[in-house]
C-alpha cells in the first residue's frame, strides 16, 4: 500500500528543550520518520513550506465537552464528527470527549454514539477514549453541573458502565463521597484515571484519595475545595493537597478567565510544566458567536448565557464551562500568565500525553511517534493541522473557499 510522503521543511521545529530553527521533519503515512535541524533532500514527497512558522507537537485536549454547536451529550455521531472537526482547526490533533453529570442511561447513550463516530473520524480531532465527569460530586461543589443527577458511587451502577464500554479512560469524582475509595481502586483497576472533581474534600481525604489512585486534579480551582474553617479550626483543601503532594498531576481551564494572570502564574510556579496540563473544558458555544446556548444535551441541558468569552448561568452566579480552543490556552499563558513558549506547549502535548499513558506515540515531534502536528505563527494563529499524516486543516485552503 502506498503511503503519502510529508516533507515540512523551513520551521521553527518545537522540541521539549530547544526550538530548532530552519529544520525539517519527513512523515511517512501516519508516523514521523525523521526530524532534521537542517534540510533533507528526499524524492516523492508533498512538500510543506512552514515560511518560518513554528511547527509543534499536535495539542492534546483531556478535557473537551463540545463546541461549534454540538455537545458530546448530544449522543449523536454527528455531534462527535463536528466537535473534532472543529477543534481541528485551532491545533487539537487529539481528544478526550467528556461527559457530564446525568442518568446512566444517558451515559451508556454517549459512550454507544462514541464507538460509532470513532469509527468514521477521519477528518477531525483523534478520540483518546471518553472521560466520565460525574456523577459522583459533592452537591455544594456542583458548579453548573445538573444537581438532578448529581449521587454517589454505586458499585452496582459503575460495575455495569465500565463492563458495557471499553472506552472509558478517565472519570472524574469526588474522592470524599461514601464509596467515594473503593470506586477509584476499582476503576485504577480497570486501567482508568480517577481524578479529583467538584470536590469538598479537605486536605486528608484528598491524600488518601491520591493513595489510592487520584492522581489528578480536575480543573484546578473551579468547583474545587481550598482552604475552609471548621469549629474554628482551618483545614486545607484539595487545592492545597495538589500543589503539597508533588507527584499529583493537574489540569487548568487557561482561557485567562475561569484563572486570573496571578493563579495562572502561581499553578506554573508551583507545579511547574511537566505537572499541568491546558485543557479547554469547551462546550458547544467554543468557535460560535456569543448569545444563548445549551451545556449538555441539545433538549434536556440547562440553558446558559455566553458572554465576556465564557459561558455563565443564567444568573450568572458561576461559569458553565468556556469557549475556548487549545490555540487560545497557549496565548494566554504566553502573554497573560509569562510562560515560556517551549513550556506552554509542552502543557497541552507532553504533560497530556504522560497522563493518558499515550506518550509513546504523541506528545513530541520524534522518528516513530504518530503524525500530528500543528504550524502555527508568532501569535500562534493555526496555519495548519496534520493528524496521522494528514493534513486536515490549512488555513490558506479554507480562506480561499470562503472567497
Amino acid at each position: 500500500m502506498y503511503k503519502q510522503r510529508l516533507k515540512i521543511y523551513n520551521a521553527k521545529i518545537i522540541t521539549p528543550t530547544k526550538i530548532v530553527d530552519g529544520g525539517t521533519i519527513l512523515v511517512t503515512g501516519a508516523s514521523i520518520t525523521a526530524v532534521n535541524e537542517k534540510n533533507i533532500e528526499t524524492e516523492d514527497a508533498v512538500e510543506i513550506d512552514a515560511k518560518g512558522n513554528y511547527v509543534s507537537p499536535g495539542f492534546i485536549d483531556i478535557h473537551v465537552h463540545g463546541g461549534g454547536g454540538h455537545d458530546f451529550m448530544d449522543a449523536t455521531e454527528t455531534a462527535f464528527l463536528k466537535i473534532a472537526e472543529i477543534h481541528a482547526r485551532y491545533g487539537t490533533t487529539s481528544m478526550l470527549p467528556t461527559t457530564l453529570t446525568s442518568s446512566k442511561e444517558e451515559i451508556l447513550e454517549t459512550l454507544e454514539s462514541y464507538e460509532a463516530a470513532n469509527k468514521k473520524n477521519l477528518n477531525g480531532s483523534q478520540f483518546l477514549g471518553v472521560h466520565l465527569e460525574g456523577p459522583y460530586f459533592a452537591m455544594n461543589q456542583r458548579g453548573a453541573q445538573d444537581p438532578r443527577y448529581i449521587r454517589d458511587p454505586d458499585p452496582k451502577e459503575y460495575k455495569d458502565i465500565v463492563a458495557r464500554s471499553s472506552c472509558i479512560k478517565r472519570w472524574s469524582a469526588a474522592p470524599e463521597l461514601k464509596g467515594a475509595i473503593e470506586f477509584g481502586k476499582y476503576i485504577r483497576s480497570k486501567d482508568i484515571l480517577p481524578s479529583m472533581a467538584h470536590t469538598d474534600a479537605v486536605y486528608e481525604e484528598a491524600l488518601q484519595a491520591f493513595e489510592n489512585g487520584y492522581t489528578l486534579a480536575t480543573h484546578l480551582y473551579s468547583a474545587m475545595s481550598g482552604v475552609t474553617r471548621k469549629n474554628s479550626f482551618r483545614y486545607a483543601g484539595v487545592v492545597e493537597a495538589a500543589y503539597l503532594i508533588d507527584e499529583m498531576d493537574v489540569e487548568i481551564i487557561a482561557d485567562g478567565i475561569h484563572l486570573p494572570a496571578p493563579l495562572l502564574k502561581l499553578v506554573y510556579k508551583i507545579k511547574g510544566a511537566d505537572r499541568t496540563a491546558l485543557i479547554t473544558d469547551a462546550m458547544r458555544a467554543a468557535a460560535m458567536p456569543e448569545g444563548e446556548s445549551v451545556l449538555g444535551n441539545i433538549h434536556r441541558g440547562l440553558k446558559v448565557i455566553v458572554e465576556d468569552d465564557v459561558a455563565k448561568l443564567p444568573d450568572r452566579s458561576s461559569f458553565a464551562g468556556s469557549v475556548a480552543t487549545a490555540d487560545r490556552l497557549v496565548r494566554t499563558m504566553i502573554n497573560i500568565a509569562e510562560v515560556p513558549l517551549l513550556d506552554a506547549i509542552k502543557m497541552i502535548t507532553v504533560t497530556p500525553a504522560k497522563i493518558l499513558n499515550v506518550f509513546d506515540k504523541k506528545g513530541e515531534l520524534t522518528a516513530g511517534k504518530d503524525a500530528d502536528i500543528v504550524i502555527f505563527d508568532s501569535n500562534i494563529k493555526i496555519e495548519m493541522t496534520i493528524i496521522n499524516g494528514r493534513i486536515i486543516y490549512h488555513r490558506q485552503t479554507a480562506n480561499d473557499n470562503k472567497s
